[in-house]
């Protein structure tokens, strides 16, 4: 039986992501930070009633898409998706969408659920009709939040991708070393436990406002993630895309072949020995030793 692992770009066993909410202007000084420390970060807006014109269109050209940054949706009015009429989220996402979209001139499909987001349905609301709608509005993933925990699992459903931690978790500094400390390689760990690993702390930048010493917590957070050469720094969509990408590879029925019928190069660990599948290639994997 094969072991059978999807892996980054380049091979990575390891990624990290962080979101940031509502669209303050100390975003600004975030995305200095977080370029500073060659991170990469999806920045979650409102519509522009909303948010009071915090951002000229150059800004948001100069802040977040130039370097390499993402820009996602947080919902025209910042309601609870939970608690809305379909008709009422439909318009809230559509309609921020709309104005990002025409704004800035690029494709937009992330969200991060505003306000309490699907952790608390009311007026009858389910999660199903919610995430019908986004899926039908071509929303590719939304973040949830309130389950800060160190498994650092990818999610299940991109429609309730629920983060590793919030940045002022009291942990935040443990979860970190331990997500660094990780070993993944073939034979060093319990088949179970192979899969690609994701980090993913998210927060709002005015918190650091608080008191000078929360951007130095958040630097140091930086400081300790920058510059590994074992994770993959990514934006929220850039890890959504290429987890879409490995779930459309087709493999024949022994798993010696396979093919990538996507335009993204995508990379496996085959019991432990690495393949990057490029984009509309077929490639052939070697035999297990028995075989």
């Amino acid at each position: 039986m094969r072991g059978i692992f999807m892996r980054y770009p380049g091979g990575l066993a390891k990624a990290v992501t962080f979101s940031y909410d509502d669209g303050y202007p100390q975003d600004k000084r975030l995305s200095d930070l977080f370029t500073q420390y060659g991170l990469k970060a999806t920045f979650n807006h409102n519509g522009e009633r909303q948010m009071k014109s915090a951002f000229t269109d150059e800004e948001l050209e100069t802040y977040f898409f130039s370097r390499g940054h993402e820009l996602a949706l947080h919902g025209e009015f910042h309601r609870p998706t939970g608690n809305q009429r379909p008709l009422d989220g439909i318009r809230d996402v559509l309609n921020c969408r709309l104005e990002l979209e025409a704004r800035t001139g690029r494709i937009i499909r992330g969200f991060a659920y505003p306000d309490t987001g699907i952790t608390l349905m009311g007026n009858f609301g389910s999660y199903e009709t919610v995430k019908r709608y986004l899926t039908d509005l071509d929303i590719a993933y939304a973040r949830t939040l309130g389950g800060d925990n160190d498994s650092f699992m990818l999610p299940g459903d991109f429609h309730a991708w629920m983060p590793s931690a919030h940045h002022a978790n009291p942990r935040i500094f443990e979860y970190i070393d331990e997500f660094l400390s990780l070993d993944l390689g073939w034979g060093r760990c319990y088949h179970a436990k192979r899969m690609p690993r994701l980090l993913y702390i998210w927060g709002h930048s005015y918190e650091f406002d608080k008191t000078e010493k929360r951007w130095d917590h958040i630097e140091e957070i930086c400081r300790r993630l920058s510059g590994h050469e074992e994770i993959y720094y990514a934006t929220n969509i850039e890890i959504c895309e290429y987890c879409e990408a490995y779930r459309r590879l087709v493999f024949s029925a022994d798993s010696r072949i396979v093919r990538n019928p996507t335009a993204t190069d995508v990379w496996l660990d085959v019991d432990g020995r690495l393949y990057c599948v490029k984009a509309g290639e077929t490639v052939c994997v070697e035999p297990l030793k028995n075989q």
